[in-house]
């Protein structure tokens, strides 16, 4: 309890660790706020009903709070946004002027606070991902803002968790991504690093995860844990295998 859990991806998708997260979580019977800004809900139900877990059910009870970040940003764009409960849009800032994630901070402390017929074992903030509200307009300072409330608010206070994805590209020219990156990996717990082939390609090995447990974040003299596996993504699980060690090599 009270993590923060950095998922990054270089030169591939990491996506199938947000799916394992949310499916995860819901199964412990957490309560989730998961703020999706890159596929529609449709898209996370169908892997999640893989999975076994069903997300159409986990909202009608009240566990799963969905923020579908693509239908809002088009209600907001073309001026269709309706005000649940007088409370303006979590994705405000893309029609102001100030790039401001309160609104976003408010939804997701909304959502988590214990009501008081609540049984859920804790709260859980995922967002999938991160790096789109850059591109949305919002600046670096603002989102390192609203991961640092996010933080106060679910890890010291809730005694939650939060799970969040990144995109990086160490030779990208994108300045203020890599800006939000690199000051994630210095605040995270965990660091699930996901990268691509260096050889490139590979119909049996589909990239390598890197594993950093931050030590160094309790314990000033220990250095972080760092493993290193290689992975191969199936239909309904992942595999996982030391470097070399694939069952087609084998």
């Amino acid at each position: 309890q009270g993590k923060f859990t950095l998922l990054r991806d270089t030169r591939t998708d990491g996506s199938f660790l947000v799916h394992h997260f949310l499916s995860f979580y819901l199964r412990a019977g957490c309560k989730v706020c998961f703020v999706a800004l890159l596929q529609s809900f449709s898209h996370y139900n169908i892997v999640a009903q893989k999975l076994g877990v069903s997300l159409t059910a986990a909202k009608e009870r009240g566990q799963l709070v969905f923020l579908e970040g693509l239908k809002s940003c088009l209600d907001l764009l073309f001026g269709e946004e309706e005000e649940q409960s007088g409370q303006p849009s979590p994705l405000q800032f893309i029609s102001e002027s100030t790039s401001n994630l309160k609104a976003l901070f408010d939804f997701v402390r909304t959502s988590l606070t214990p009501a008081g017929g609540d049984s859920w074992k804790g709260p859980v903030l995922l967002v999938d991902d991160l790096s789109v509200l850059l591109s949305l307009g919002a600046t670096p300072v603002a989102v390192l803002d609203f991961i640092h409330y996010c933080r106060v608010s679910v890890c010291s206070q809730m005694k939650g968790n939060i799970v969040v994805l990144v995109h990086s590209n160490e030779d990208s020219e994108d300045e203020e991504n890599e800006l939000v990156v690199n000051s994630l990996c210095h605040h995270s717990d965990l660091i699930l690093w996901v990268e691509g082939l260096a050889t490139g390609f590979c119909k049996d090995v589909h990239g390598q995860i890197k594993i950093i447990r931050r030590v160094s974040l309790e314990l000033m003299a220990e250095q972080d844990h760092v493993q290193i596996y290689q992975y191969k993504i199936q239909d309904k699980n992942v595999t996982f295998f030391a470097r070399g060690l694939s069952a087609a090599v084998l």
